[in-house]
């Protein structure tokens, strides 16, 4: 008899393999459960996770990725995605796309758990800009910074006063 493969993750593996998430900048609204399927059966480059949101609570905060494109499956229950700025409701059987550069959230506007699949692209090096909150977050593998509104600002050097002044 052999062992199952790590690369199957068993629905009730997926229960004990479950985290909850708050973002630090969800002023409390942002809270969300989810199961890491790709990287729990071996995936390095490509993410498809579960997320559960509770009634009334959003899954991330408004954001824009510089690199790297999501989706999502909607499983279960109700929600509001916010792309750009435009609010639309979805709900079970509805696929939202979110390429890299554009704006967007997801709140869960229904009574039960918002149960979705979600998925994306794992860049090593990733941007995310978090424009209500006027911070950017810059990943490198697995550590995590935020920068203030500061970092948000174009950077235009002045090269004629590089080296002490004009050529």
């Amino acid at each position: 008899m052999t062992d199952k493969p790590k690369n199957i993750i068993k629905a009730q593996d997926q229960v004990t393999s479950a985290f909850s998430f708050r973002h630090p900048l969800g002023e409390g609204k942002s809270e969300i459960t989810m199961t890491m399927l790709a990287r729990a059966a071996g995936l390095k480059r490509v993410g498809v996770n579960i997320g559960r949101v509770p009634a009334g609570k959003e899954a991330f905060v408004y954001h824009r990725h510089h690199n790297e494109e999501e989706w999502v499956y909607i499983l279960e229950g109700r929600a509001r995605s916010d792309i750009e700025g435009t609010q639309e409701s979805v709900g079970p059987g509805d696929f939202i796309a979110y390429p890299a550069g554009v704006a967007h959230n997801l709140e869960n506007i229904g009574d039960a758990d918002l149960v979705y699949l979600m998925g994306g692209e794992q860049c090593a090096v990733e941007v995310a800009d978090f424009p209500r909150h006027k911070k950017r977050l810059i990943r490198t593998g697995e550590r995590h910074e935020f920068v203030d509104d500061k970092a948000l600002e174009p950077f235009s050097p002045d090269i004629q006063s590089v080296g002490g002044g004009k050529e």
